[in-house]
């Protein structure tokens, strides 16, 4: 084995340690990498009557987005709530219904896929690019808060049933679209605290809000929300400027 005297053993330690102090330095680059991401998004959707006997007429259309439950799995499933059962029912509507399924059971709603599966809808049929309705409920529900907060100037009114709510993000949302709010006020799932709060934030800042606040009334707001007749009528009624 070498041997080393004091003077060269002081060196060698000075230089093992500058050179670990080198190897172990942050470092800061920058980069870049353009992403695609994929959604395959399979839908119902419902023409009313009229539409193909008035080959000249526009119509409004409702993008409506289920919750949970009906995530991931077959596309029948999405009959069991909203106006996909009603559809089933026999219920008619005045405007078409655009009814997707979140392909993922436990994944959040995907807005900018559904964003394009609607230009799509819009562009290859006969669609009032003024009477574009959204609504949702549950975590359909909250992914429509999202989209009226990344598309404020995209729909022309909003009905949301038992959803999250993006408060901080409140005034994004187009100052001139009509909203109307649906919670049961027993919701153990996601807590009306959710819809008093956002309700009260968006009518100090002077939004046009509806708030329908159901006693005694669990998660599944959504069936009397969605078998409110006047929802429909007044939906139909709204146009943006």
């Amino acid at each position: 084995m070498p041997n080393f005297n004091p003077i060269s053993k002081a060196v060698l330690v000075i230089c093992f340690l500058v050179l670990n102090a080198c190897q172990s330095q942050s470092r800061l680059i920058s980069g870049e990498l353009t992403t695609r991401s994929e959604e395959n998004l399979k839908y119902y959707l419902y023409y009313p009557e009229g539409y193909d006997s008035n080959p000249d007429d526009e119509f409004g259309i409702l993008l409506f987005l289920h919750g949970g439950g009906e995530s991931g799995g077959s596309l029948d499933d999405l009959t069991q709530s909203g106006p996909p059962k009603m559809l089933v029912e026999g219920k008619q509507f005045p405007f078409l219904v655009l009814a997707p399924q979140n392909p993922h059971k436990k994944k959040w709603w995907n807005t900018r896929a559904l964003i394009e599966l609607l230009d799509d809808i819009i562009k290859n049929n006969r669609i009032d690019s003024k009477r574009i309705y959204l609504s949702g409920l549950s975590r359909g529900g909250s992914a429509a808060w999202n989209l009226a907060v990344q598309y404020p100037e995209k729909f022309a009114a909003m009905a949301v049933v038992c959803g999250m709510t993006p408060v901080p993000y409140a005034h994004w949302i187009d100052k001139n679209m009509p909203i109307w709010v649906f919670h049961g006020d027993q919701d153990q799932v996601i807590p009306v605290s959710e819809s008093d709060t956002m309700v009260k934030k968006l009518k100090s800042m002077g939004y046009s809000v509806q708030y329908t606040r159901y006693e005694g009334v669990g998660h599944n707001s959504w069936v009397q929300a969605y078998t409110t007749e006047e929802l429909y009528t007044w939906l139909a009624n709204q146009k943006r400027k």
